[in-house]
């Protein structure tokens, strides 16, 4: 018992190990997205068209991830797949010129995408074993990385380190990092954790598997709707914050990169109080009161402009969108009959479609009106929350939520 308590622990911190190195890893890159533009002599909309192969090469590649995980298991495709992104940090940095830049954001995001569904799977694996939600804590401890990334990117920025080596380093500790992790995480079968009933769904072949009706689908386009939102919502302050407190409301670099921290700051409180929110009220009322958030949030901020109300903005719209990629990501895993991994696989390649779409039409609005004008955007997303957490699983009763505070390690 004691062995297989200290394996879960063991694997618990690999797994937030992974979340925050991920989270460190680009935030790196966003606050010197201004540098880019500015040393490559990019437009608005081509460095959103450029910014968009990013979510372009997570559409292509991330499909990818469920047979990955089948083949060589969810911590070894996550680890990998980390470990590469970081040599591919540096290919972002000594791009010459937009095409090249373009492709060293496709093979990011297209890496990314592996990761980011590999590590969740993981993820999941661990929380069967504690028999309790720790999710929401994993994605805190990613913006709690993100943060700190977005902010070493801004000093980075303001201190005039020359884009190649500041990425170079990063990318170093990166693969380190990664590697090590890969002792501590969890071996066996990806379904090893879960119970029989949920390995063998009525209705399934030998394989495990059952076809996809109407429902099914139905229910993976509702929750990959949700996530394309609050992807929307992230992106805005990811690729376009910094540029609008720099362009338009005349910040220095490391301001212009607080929208992105405070995005993130928020996001990262969110999260890290999100699986005792969740807990008492459910993830639907949270998923409606964070749309509540992003709409009133960035809305202000945007009607009554100043650098401010926009910090404010980007950090009330983090703390909107705080649970609910962990919410979704949870909600697809637990549809029975699928391949390991192909529900958070499926509910990921929809959520990019919001961060490819956002960047370049932000940028096109922003060419033509303002970048004001483009983050309108967010706000919309905020109703978009509003109108599909329905789908999310509601307040469960008092039993039932007394029975998940049991299971393996405390938090």
């Amino acid at each position: 018992m004691a062995t297989a308590v200290g394996t879960a622990v063991r694997a618990r911190v690999a797994v937030a190990a992974l979340f925050f190195i991920n989270g460190f890893l680009f935030a790196n890159v966003v606050p010197r997205y201004p540098d880019i533009k500015a040393d490559l002599d990019l437009s608005n909309t081509a460095l959103g068209t450029a910014i968009a192969a990013m979510p372009l090469g997570a559409l292509c590649v991330g499909l990818l991830a469920s047979p990955l995980i089948k083949r060589f298991g969810s911590a070894r495709s996550a680890v990998a797949t980390m470990a590469l992104a970081g040599v591919n940090l540096v290919f972002i940095g000594v791009s010459p010129g937009f095409v090249l830049l373009c492709v060293a954001l496709f093979l990011a995001g297209g890496l990314d995408a592996i990761t980011d569904v590999s590590m969740n799977a993981h993820g999941m694996r661990v929380q069967r074993l504690y028999g309790r939600s720790i999710l929401n804590a994993f994605h805190g401890l990613w913006s709690v990385g993100a943060v700190l990334g977005g902010f070493c990117g801004a000093g980075a920025a303001q201190a005039e380190i020359d884009l190649v080596w500041h990425l170079a380093v990063v990318g170093a500790v990166t693969v380190a990092a990664a590697l090590v992790t890969l002792r501590f995480l969890l071996p066996g079968a990806e379904d090893a954790e879960r119970e029989p009933r949920e390995q063998e769904p009525e209705g399934a072949d030998a394989g495990g598997r059952r076809a996809l009706g109407a429902h099914v689908v139905r229910l993976l386009a509702v929750l990959g709707l949700l996530a394309a939102a609050a992807a929307v919502v992230e992106d805005s302050g990811a690729s376009w914050g910094s540029v609008y407190l720099r362009d338009e409301l005349m910040t220095n670099a490391f301001v212009g990169g607080l929208a992105f921290a405070s995005l993130q700051g928020m996001q990262t409180v969110g999260r890290l109080l999100g699986d005792r929110v969740v807990h008492r009220i459910g993830d639907r009322a949270t998923a409606r009161l964070g749309g509540v958030l992003v709409l009133i949030g960035m809305g202000t901020a945007l009607l009554w402009p100043s650098v401010p109300s926009t910090v404010v903005g980007f950090g009330l719209a983090g703390l909107g969108i705080a649970t609910l990629i962990p919410a979704a990501f949870h909600a697809a895993d637990e549809i029975p009959g699928l391949w390991p991994g192909a529900g958070i696989t499926v509910t990921a390649f929809l959520l990019r479609v919001g961060f490819l779409l956002s960047p370049p039409l932000v940028g096109v609005i922003a060419d033509a009106e303002s970048i004001r004008a483009g983050l309108l955007v967010v706000p919309l997303a905020g109703l978009v929350i509003l109108l599909t957490s329905g789908i999310l699983e509601g307040r469960r009763p008092p039993a039932a939520r007394a029975g998940a505070t049991t299971g393996a390690g405390a938090d």
